[in-house]
């Protein structure tokens, strides 16, 4: 069981002593926003009207009061929205407990295990069928899409350190050396004939290289493009050089 603490605006987290908390969780949140294409960036369309955000922090305690977890959401105000014209099917956020009773039920007819999980951008997976407008948020922005931004009187700087290192850490290589020249150019990989070697992991990192190397790094560029050649059949040299 937790205890909870809800804050009111993003104002007040970002202006506490746990400013840098706060921001982590928010950076988190707009990367798994970005990283399962929830949006698109446009103009508003004629006769289109956008509903408004909200930030949704929550800090969770433990039974002790120490801190569990910071967590920051970013919702569209859906209430403004009118039934029957903006939408017309609601469902519940929450399982019901009748179908939590028939699975633990199954699990004890048939001598189960019964584990629990979390998915926390397990609702990002659906695909809507109306098309919805949402209000950027206001102010001078310091991170846009998981984008890092830092204004000084030089200029403006890109910075996706946050992002990279959650890349890192998720295929263990977050201790690797950093290198001046990433991919000698004069090196040629060839197309793999044999199975692949983890195929879904190699797209999946390659997904997030490119991301990368769109936005902040495009030293990397050439060496991701031609990696991409190999996603359908991964060898252990592609994945080699990705190290």
């Amino acid at each position: 069981m937790y205890n909870v603490e809800d804050l009111k605006d993003l104002t007040e987290a970002l202006s506490s002593v746990d400013t840098n908390l706060w921001q982590e969780a928010i950076n988190d949140e707009m990367d798994s926003l970005e990283s399962n294409r929830t949006w698109h960036l446009v103009d508003l369309p004629p006769r289109c009207k956008a509903i408004g955000y909200k930030w949704f922090l929550r800090k969770k305690l433990k039974l002790d009061g120490l801190v569990d977890k910071y967590k920051a959401r970013l919702v569209a105000k859906g209430f403004r929205q009118r039934e029957n014209i903006d939408f017309f099917d609601t469902f519940f956020s929450v399982t019901r407990s009748t179908s939590i009773r028939v699975l633990i039920s199954i699990a004890a007819l048939n001598n189960l295990l019964i584990h629990q999980m979390n998915v926390k951008t397990a609702f990002l997976n659906g695909d809507l069928e109306e098309e919805i407008y949402m209000e950027q948020p206001e102010g001078e922005a310091d991170v846009i899409l998981g984008i890092k931004i830092t204004r000084t009187e030089n200029g403006i700087f890109l910075d996706q350190s946050h992002y990279i290192e959650k890349i890192l850490k998720k295929y263990n290589y977050f201790e690797s050396k950093p290198t001046c020249t990433p991919y000698d150019s004069s090196e040629k990989l060839f197309k793999n004939i044999g199975d692949s070697v983890n195929q879904s992991g190699y797209a999946s990192i390659i997904s997030g290289l490119r991301y990368v190397a769109d936005c902040t790094r495009p030293d990397i560029t050439y060496v991701v493009g031609l990696l991409c050649r190999f996603t359908s059949r991964s060898s252990l040299e592609h994945w080699n050089t990705i190290e």
